[in-house]
């Protein structure tokens, strides 16, 4: 039986307009809102003051630092684990690792990557999902831990010193738009001589050519990456040291020497298509042809919560990803489920458990950082100790501090070393993974 829709009529609007006017005692607070904004006036002040900046394990991390107008806090967060222990071996006071070196080749690899979907896809309509998809955001600034994983170890990183900060690197939204706008001509030109009857080799030349002139106009942004670079610091005892002539991979060698295979990517989506203990990757997400895979092992909450604590009493930092947009009193630093008093506010309820979250769009991950503490009551965490990327005007210096509930409710992916893991979890990690759409909530950047 087809649907009858129905309008809302002057009689409904009327009847809303009569409901609203019978509720006298709701004026005070929809005054309120209108005047100061649903946050202030929903603001939880207990929940303010239970969470405080202190943390019965902490480890000893450096200077904050500061993405500033980008989207880079992928590659922040992954190189903030890894100047972590730069600095504890080289007895520093605080350490930066360049993120417009890793932004560098993530753009280029993404490009090529995005070309090479392209001609994968030739014989897709224009229109289709999939074509719109892959045009969609070609070359945002946004990551995954494999993909970061996958431009260290092809390109090794560097000092911050060596390829510094530019305008684009920390203001990115006017070069992503002028390479976003390149590369969606090329996937133009590319399909369209596809369509007239060019072979699909004559096209991988012409997408080479297009990748040199993409590296060209990306050169323009960021610079050019250096090949080789002396190394000089002073440590805390004030010994100064120099290591001359050294190439990224090698610095990445004798500096980080991090086996980044030992590290895999653990999730907590409770959605029915996600069965717990299997393993999952996502259709054209990457950034580095012939890198590695993303791929994720989805586990239980009480797991997930159970390996990220395991790690940090360790002395090893936690990259993470959840989705930063829910709950969060920036200013303070505080992620808490309870921290704003919506439903009370507003006499209505809000009843998405986090599948539902996942399901119907109201929630993914959005934004990675670093765990970098945790406090425990009785080997129980009730808060966490997060490091972001957001430079030092909020929280504590720029540290955050987030809620065990909220931990539950909006992280999503934690990176944590195999040798944590059971061996019943180990043995599923090895399992094909199962490949989700595109546009999947698991396919997200953070």
């Amino acid at each position: 039986m087809p649907n009858k829709r129905i309008k809302i009529s002057e009689n409904i609007y009327t009847e809303m307009e009569v409901r609203v006017s019978e509720r006298k005692s709701e004026n005070v607070i929809r005054n309120s809102i209108l005047n100061v904004g649903l946050d202030e006036i929903a603001l939880n002040h207990k929940s303010k003051t239970d969470m405080q900046h202190t943390f019965s394990l902490e480890l000893k991390t450096g200077k904050i630092t500061s993405q500033n107008k980008s989207g880079r806090c992928w590659l922040f967060a992954g190189l903030n684990t890894m100047r972590f222990k730069i600095m504890k071996d080289l007895n520093l006071k605080n350490f930066e690792l360049s993120q417009t070196y890793q932004m560098f080749f993530d753009k280029i690899e993404k490009a090529n990557y995005f070309m090479e979907n392209i001609l994968e896809t030739l014989d897709e309509d224009t229109n289709s999902r999939i074509i719109m998809w892959l045009l969609s955001a070609p070359l945002n600034d946004g990551g995954q831990w494999d993909m970061f994983t996958s431009i260290v170890e092809k390109y090794g990183v560097v000092p911050k010193e060596t390829m510094p900060e530019t305008f684009a690197s920390s203001n990115s939204a006017r070069m992503n738009h002028i390479l976003t706008l390149k590369l969606r001509e090329n996937a133009s030109i590319l399909r369209e001589k596809y369509q007239n009857g060019k072979t699909l080799a004559k096209l991988k030349k012409d997408k080479q050519e297009m990748v040199f002139e993409f590296y060209r106009l990306l050169t323009m942004f960021l610079g050019i990456p250096p090949k080789n670079f002396t190394f000089e610091y002073t440590d805390k005892d004030k010994k100064f040291h120099r290591d001359s002539n050294i190439t990224p991979k090698e610095f990445y060698a004798n500096y980080v020497d991090i086996n980044l295979k030992d590290y895999i990517s653990i999730i907590n989506a409770p959605t029915e298509d996600k069965p717990f203990n299997k393993t999952f990757t996502v259709q054209y997400l990457g950034n580095v042809e012939g890198g590695n895979m993303v791929k994720y092992l989805n586990v239980e909450i009480k797991t997930f919560k159970k390996l990220a604590l395991a790690q940090l009493k360790d002395g090893v930092p936690v990259w993470f990803g959840s989705d930063v947009r829910q709950k969060m009193k920036r200013e303070n630093g505080i992620l808490a489920e309870d921290i704003y008093s919506y439903e009370e506010a507003l006499q209505s309820k809000f009843n998405l458990d986090k599948a539902g979250r996942l399901n119907y769009g109201e929630s993914l991950m959005t934004h990675a950082m670093v765990f970098t503490g945790v406090n425990l009551i009785d080997d129980v965490p009730n808060r966490w100790k997060v490091e972001n990327s957001w430079g030092e005007k909020n929280g504590k210096k720029g540290y955050f501090v987030m809620s065990d509930k909220w931990f539950e409710e909006y992280t999503y992916q934690i990176v944590i070393n195999k040798k944590y893991l059971s061996e019943n979890l180990k043995e599923a990690w090895k399992l094909e993974p199962i490949i989700l759409k595109p546009w999947d909530p698991m396919g997200s950047l953070a």
